[in-house]
């Protein structure tokens, strides 16, 4: 048996408007971890900071900024402590990468994340369902971030929509072709894909988590903008 011919990102040119009824101008990026004051900081301000070095403009934040290209690139917590400040350490792994944690606040994940959200990554198997149980159909853009990566590197990025059509119309072709082979390409082991939590740890295992977290990203931003990393 063969993975179905979705894994190689068949799209759809004529979609205008998303799953909830919005014009299809945008892709929102939700990033979830337990208390967003640690792993799902990381992890946006990181996906932000890659998204602005490859484009070139500005980084990708919250509606009533400057979506690049689009895109917009938020985070939540599933326990999230809400109005929270991010944590030290992981402000400090941010700048390791030259990455801008201002500006931050912490996020409770409600409902109208999940539902304005087109591409969930979560950091653990847990969060996932968590996500997925809250229903809004969100079970097909939903995956945890080592998970989506990992059926990223399998999807031959040639057969998506070329970059002319579009930041948004590329992304939800990788979403869709990622996730009709989620169930050929299984994780190898049970913890290949979770990002475990630093919290109360020292910045050594901060540090340690925030590159797990660069190198996962690093093949989803490629696949989104077409640009590798600069060596």
């Amino acid at each position: 048996m063969t993975a179905p011919d979705a894994g190689r990102g068949i799209w759809d040119g004529e979609e205008t408007r998303t799953f909830t009824g919005l014009p299809r101008d945008t892709f929102r990026i939700l990033h979830v971890s337990t208390g967003n004051v640690c792993r799902s900081p990381i992890t946006e301000r990181l996906n932000r900071h890659a998204l602005a070095d490859r484009l070139g403009g500005p980084h990708p934040g919250p509606a009533g900024g400057s979506p690049m290209g689009g895109l917009v690139v938020e985070s939540a917590g599933t326990w999230g402590h809400e109005g929270a400040p991010m944590e030290a350490n992981a402000e400090a792994v941010l700048a390791d990468f030259g990455a801008d944690a201002s500006g931050f606040v912490g996020r409770e994940l409600l409902d109208e994340h999940v539902i304005m959200a087109d591409l969930v990554l979560t950091a653990t198997r847990d969060h996932r369902a968590q996500v997925i149980s809250m229903g809004h159909s969100a079970g097909l853009r939903t995956f945890t971030l080592k998970e989506f990566t990992r059926l990223v590197r399998a999807i031959d990025t040639a057969t998506l929509p070329p970059l002319e059509d579009g930041l948004v119309i590329r992304a939800r072709a990788l979403v869709r072709a990622a996730a009709a082979l989620r169930g050929w390409l299984l994780a190898p082991t049970a913890d290949a894909d979770e990002v475990h939590d630093p919290y109360g740890a020292p910045l050594p295992f901060f540090r340690s988590i925030g590159d797990e977290i660069h190198q996962a990203l690093d093949p989803v931003v490629t696949a989104l903008t077409g640009v590798p990393a600069r060596m």
